[in-house]
């Protein structure tokens, strides 16, 4: 019996155009990011301050969907635009859908850490939970899918961006690490929980001959 396989070309051609589709997601994400920052800039940083997370305040906790988006000075949405950018393709690159699921994910968890965590009295701003995020998933989506390519991506990503992990833990007066924690540990979850989950391979059933069972002549 003939078997159709699918081609490996239809393969490479799906990832790259959910690769284009990921590509102009994250451009028109990070256009978001700073059109809201010419905004925010222009009321003189009224909107972070104002849509920022105040911690343990219940009418901040909508916050924690508007505060990534916003950021209170040039260098800082300067500082996260480039990580932003790269860790959100490579992490979208498989799947935009995904993606989404992972994003939202991240949103809620270094939000609500912030929430729960930071100073009183202060007020969190910056995609820089969601940056760290998006790092801690791309390090250990291929550990999960087991993908040799993405072990590598992972990989060459925690070497070439290892410092990174120095800012997981608190690192001077204004910095708000506890997004950086939590939204790395929200992206190494993620992970695990929109893993790809392969079918276990079946032993195929072919055409088998029944003999007859011997019986005992006495």
């Amino acid at each position: 019996m003939n078997e159709a396989q699918p081609l490996p070309g239809g393969d490479a051609e799906a990832l790259l155009a959910e690769a284009r589709k990921a590509f102009w997601v994250m451009v028109g994400f990070l256009a978001v990011l700073w059109i809201v920052q010419i905004v925010n800039w222009a009321t003189g940083y009224r909107l972070a301050v104002d849509y920022g997370i105040r911690p343990r305040q219940l009418g901040s906790l909508p916050e924690i969907f508007s505060a990534p988006f916003l950021h209170f000075s040039w260098s800082h949405i300067e500082g996260n635009s480039g990580p932003f950018f790269i860790f959100g393709f490579l992490a979208a690159y498989r799947g935009v859908r995904k993606f989404v699921w992972v994003t939202l994910l991240i949103f809620v968890a270094s939000g609500l850490g912030a929430w729960f965590t930071a100073g009183a009295g202060t007020v969190g701003a910056g995609a820089s939970g969601v940056v760290f995020g998006y790092f801690g998933y791309i390090i250990v989506r291929g550990l999960f899918d087991r993908r040799p390519i993405d072990l590598v991506i992972g990989l060459v990503m925690a070497l070439c961006f290892a410092y990174q992990f120095s800012l997981l833990i608190p690192a001077g007066e204004g910095i708000g690490w506890q997004a950086h924690l939590f939204g790395f540990v929200a992206g190494v979850v993620g992970g695990w929980l929109f893993r790809e989950r392969r079918p276990k391979p079946q032993l195929e059933t072919g055409a088998t001959t029944l003999l007859p069972k011997p019986t005992d002549s006495a």
